[in-house]
């Protein structure tokens, strides 16, 4: 290993590499403030507009804006007709929300094993998941890479299945030259702080059905007829009518002029994405105890997150002394994710157990995500690049002390 290829000064001097920074700039301060002046803060006009801008941007036919990718998913659900004793089949890797909203539903979430090199939801685990109860496929883009969807997709014409994706990870990303977002029955993004575009806190729905459009729609706010936007435009009062039991989950018009902003400028986003990648693809190649991600050839990566995982058995030592090594060489880190079939709510209330999906197994004791964002200097990716490869030779020496969570040389 070329120890050469990212090396640094005297690691004292270091300073703090933050896991992620949000990419804000003067423009998007300029647009909050046109809108506070203008005297409407909440679900107006700059959010129809930021929806028309998504819809155009994706080529799908409806956009629908909330104010989480979370709420994007619950409102998905009911909008499919998800309902107590239905079935909804997902990833372990995942974040808890793509469950939760099962849950919420009084559905069950039913989890299927991903595929070693991307971490996406294995078509054929899925396959073998079904029951007369499955109702819906939920796939998860991982770390900005698309899932099979041709696969799902058949599988889910076979038995009559909707499918809701799961993009919190994926905006921007392509299969087979479609945008995420642009085929499928329902989509959810995210456009919380740490994702390829922000809003602070936000999401979106995109469908082509125009039914789930309009239900999403009513009931992302109470359900009612019309909403304060809309009965603003006319010189008198015109009353709405409960026509749903909705939710507060819109997105309001401070949150959607950051977004148009930063939706103009996904494109610098994604090349300095790309080629910090790039960068560590080639600074961290060769390493026998590192794997690195991968890109099939028919998609177009969102290079959302850059998780690699350890080969701490070859290291002999956990993922958490090694996150304690990295935190200590001032890198800050991700776990994307901690199975969630092995965590606490989902053990005693579903009774699930180690070895029943040991791909998602194997790489949840492994995964560390590495810092990506646009505005990461060259002198910081080094830094993260020479600190993974020290970090690698303290434990090849062993230095571990067994059972504590930090090393010493």
């Amino acid at each position: 290993m070329d120890t050469q290829r990212a090396s640094l000064p005297d690691r004292r001097r270091q300073s703090q590499v933050p896991f992620f920074r949000p990419s804000l700039g003067e423009e998007e301060i300029r647009q909050v403030v046109a809108v506070i002046r203008s005297g409407w803060l909440s679900s107006g006009a700059q959010v129809e507009q930021f929806e028309r801008e998504v819809r155009a941007f994706l080529q799908c036919r409806y956009a629908v804006a909330t104010n989480s990718c979370t709420a994007a998913m619950d409102l998905a659900l009911k909008a499919i007709g998800i309902k107590p004793g239905d079935e909804v089949i997902t990833s372990p890797i995942t974040f808890p929300a793509t469950a939760n909203v099962v849950l919420h539903q009084g559905a069950t979430p039913v989890f299927a094993d991903v595929e070693a090199d991307t971490l996406t939801l294995d078509p054929e685990a899925v396959a073998r998941a079904i029951t007369r109860r499955t109702r819906a496929i939920m796939p998860v883009h991982f770390a900005g890479h698309p899932c099979r969807m041709a696969e799902l997709r058949a599988i889910a014409r076979r038995h009559d299945l909707w499918v809701v994706e799961d993009a919190a990870h994926a905006f921007g990303a392509f299969y087979k030259k479609r945008a995420i977002g642009a085929a499928g029955d329902l989509t959810c993004f995210s456009f919380y702080a740490t994702k390829n575009i922000t809003t602070a806190e936000g999401g979106m729905i995109t469908t082509n059905n125009a039914r789930c459009a309009r239900m999403v729609r009513l009931l992302r706010l109470h359900g009612i007829s019309r909403d304060a936007y809309q009965r603003s435009r006319h010189q008198r009062y015109r009353h709405w009518e409960a026509v749903a039991p909705g939710f507060k989950y819109n997105l309001n018009d401070i949150q959607a002029a950051i977004g148009r902003v930063q939706l103009r400028r996904w494109d610098s986003f994604r090349k300095r994405r790309q080629v910090i990648w790039e960068k560590y693809m080639r600074g961290l190649q060769g390493i026998p105890e590192l794997r690195l991600p991968v890109i099939r050839p028919e998609v177009t990566h969102a290079y959302h997150l850059y998780v690699v995982q350890f080969d701490t058995q070859r290291l002999r030592v956990s993922r958490e002394q090694i996150m304690r090594l990295l935190e200590e060489e001032h890198i800050g880190i991700g776990i994307h994710f901690r199975a969630l079939h092995l965590q606490q709510f989902y053990r005693k209330r579903f009774g699930y157990t180690r070895g029943m999906f040991p791909v998602a197994e194997r790489a949840s004791e492994r995964v560390i995500s590495l810092p990506l964002y646009p505005g990461m200097t060259q002198r910081a990716l080094t830094q993260v690049m020479s600190a993974v490869i020290r970090v690698i030779e303290r434990c090849r020496r062993r230095a571990v002390r067994p059972g504590r969570g930090t090393a010493h040389v």
